[in-house]
């Protein structure tokens, strides 16, 4: 059984998705977002992404990390730059705890769980709500992809036993260390 927790990062809502399972069989799950209000200044809304994330980190103890890719529209280049920020931090939660990290582009995972890599959101959150058996929608949508993330880790990756190693994987340890 392999532990998988997908991370949809954003500066107001950094969404959160853990899954556990064993190849295609999800057993379990959990989601929800961390939140920031527009009144704290930016190091603080990173500071709390930081520390919320890492006590979920270290409570849980995923055994792989799967973060949305970092991406750009050429109309908004100051919510990249932030994006950068958001992701940065969650990033390094990761790293303090040891746990293997693995970036996926948005489409990539889009084109996974709906077969389009240019689903909609709505379309992302339904594909994920029929994966895990769920009647009622999933909200926000920055938890709904957290989800997908974490899905996709969760077939991806074989039970972390893949022939080959997840793309950009910043960290690997031991278990003797997770505890």
């Amino acid at each position: 059984m392999i532990k998988v927790i997908g991370i949809d990062p954003g500066l107001s809502a950094t969404g959160v998705g853990i899954v556990r399972g064993t190849g295609l069989k999800v057993k379990g799950f959990s989601f929800g977002s961390i939140h920031t209000s527009k009144e704290i200044p930016l190091p603080g809304r990173l500071d709390k992404i930081f520390s919320n994330l890492l006590k979920v980190l270290k409570d849980e103890r995923p055994d792989l990390m799967i973060v949305e890719d970092i991406f750009s529209m050429v109309k908004f280049p100051k919510a990249g730059i932030t994006l950068g920020k958001v992701t940065g931090v969650v990033l390094l939660a990761g790293c303090q705890v040891g746990v293997p990290v693995a970036e996926v582009p948005v489409r990539e995972a889009k084109q996974v769980l709906t077969g389009n890599g240019n689903a909609s959101k709505m379309q992302l959150e339904k594909a994920v709500r029929r994966l895990l058996n769920l009647t009622d929608p999933i909200k926000p949508y920055h938890a709904s992809d957290a989800m997908g993330l974490a899905l996709v880790g969760l077939f991806r990756y074989n039970n972390g036993r893949s022939k080959t190693a997840p793309p950009n994987v910043y960290a690997t340890v031991s278990n003797d260390r997770l505890s």
